[in-house]
C-alpha cells in the first residue's frame, strides 16, 4: 500500500460547477478511482474493469433517451494517446444541427471527476459547423463521450475508446513556484486564415496548472491541492459564444480552439475563473477590423 495522501496545505473545498454537482450521487462509486491510485494492482484492475457509464448516465440524464452515433455530434480522439496528460479532443456539431444545439458535455468515464467540461452555446456560436478543440487528462483506459443536448431536449452521443493512463496524477510540466508565477497569463489568437463570411475561428490559451489534487510536489513529496479553471465565458462583442464549466480533467494550461459566428462586432473577449476565485480576462479583435 502507498501512504495516505498528505497535502502542502489544507485546501478549501472548491465550489463545483452545476454539471459536476449533478454527478455527486455517483461520487462513492467514482471515488474508487482515486482510492485505486493508492491501492494494490488488483484494486486497480477491478476499477478498470468496472462499467462506470450506467451510474454516470443516470446521474446526468436520468432515464432520458440518448441517440448514439447518429451524426448529430462528432468526436475525434486518438486510439492511443502519446501523453495521457495532454490528450487532444475535437468536438464537431454539423451545420445541420448547429441552430438547435443547446449544450455539449464531454465525459471521461474512468476519471475521478468524469465531466471534463460542459459548453453551453450562446447566440454568437453561429449557424455553421461548430468546432471545439481542447486537451484533456485521461487517468486510465476509458470511453470518452460527447453528449449534445438540443433546444427541444433531445440528447445525442458519440463515443471513443482511448488507451491512456496516469493523466490525472502526472507531474506538472513546471515546478509549482514557476507555475504560480505565470498563473493567469492569457493569449488569444484570431485565425484569420480560417475565417469565412459565416464562421470564424479563434484560440484561447491560459497559463494555469489546473492542479487535479492527485499530483505530487516533486520537491516536498506532498500532494498539491486541487486548483483548476472552473468556468470560462467567451463573447463576440456583447453576445455569448459559449460558457464553459470545467473540471480537473482539462489539461494543464487549458487550450481551446473554437469557431464562432461572424457579426458586425467580431471582437472576442474571454473571462475565466478558477476554484480559488481568481478571474482572468483578455480581449482582441481580428486584424483589419
Amino acid at each position: 500500500m502507498f501512504p495516505a495522501k498528505q497535502f502542502d496545505d489544507v485546501p478549501t473545498r472548491p465550489l463545483l460547477p452545476r454539471s459536476m454537482r449533478r454527478v455527486a450521487g455517483a461520487a462513492l462509486g467514482l471515488a474508487a478511482l482515486a482510492i485505486a491510485a493508492l491501492s494494490p494492482l488488483p484494486a486497480l484492475a477491478q476499477v478498470a474493469d468496472e462499467d462506470m457509464w450506467p451510474g454516470i448516465r443516470k446521474d446526468l440524464y436520468a432515464a432520458r433517451a440518448i441517440a448514439e452515433e447518429d451524426g448529430a455530434i462528432g468526436l475525434e480522439a486518438p486510439v492511443r494517446a502519446d501523453d495521457a496528460a495532454l490528450v487532444p479532443i475535437t468536438l464537431r456539431v454539423p451545420a445541420t444541427v448547429a441552430t438547435s444545439a443547446k449544450s455539449l458535455t464531454l465525459i471521461i468515464e474512468k476519471n475521478p471527476m468524469p465531466v471534463a467540461a460542459t459548453f453551453t452555446f450562446g447566440p454568437a456560436a453561429g449557424t455553421g459547423e461548430r468546432v471545439i478543440e481542447t486537451r484533456v487528462r485521461v487517468d486510465m483506459y476509458s470511453n470518452i463521450r460527447a453528449v449534445l443536448e438540443t433546444s427541444n431536449g433531445t440528447l445525442h452521443m458519440a463515443t471513443k475508446y482511448v488507451k491512456a493512463a496516469g493523466g490525472c496524477s502526472a507531474p506538472a510540466l513546471k515546478d509549482q513556484e514557476q507555475a504560480l508565477a505565470e498563473l493567469g497569463k492569457m493569449k488569444l489568437r484570431m485565425h484569420e486564415g480560417q475565417q469565412s463570411p459565416l464562421m470564424q475561428e479563434a484560440q484561447v490559451m491560459i497559463r494555469h496548472p489546473n492542479y487535479s489534487g492527485m499530483q505530487m510536489n516533486q520537491l516536498t513529496g506532498l500532494y498539491i491541492p486541487a486548483k483548476y479553471i472552473q468556468s470560462m465565458e467567451v463573447r463576440r462583442g456583447k453576445d455569448v459564444v459559449f460558457a464553459m464549466e470545467g473540471g480537473i480533467s482539462l489539461s494543464e494550461n487549458p487550450n481551446l480552439r473554437f469557431t464562432y459566428g461572424s457579426g458586425l462586432d467580431n471582437e472576442i473577449s474571454v473571462v475565466a475563473k478558477d476554484t480559488s476565485g481568481a478571474t482572468y480576462t483578455i480581449r482582441q479583435s481580428p486584424k483589419g477590423s
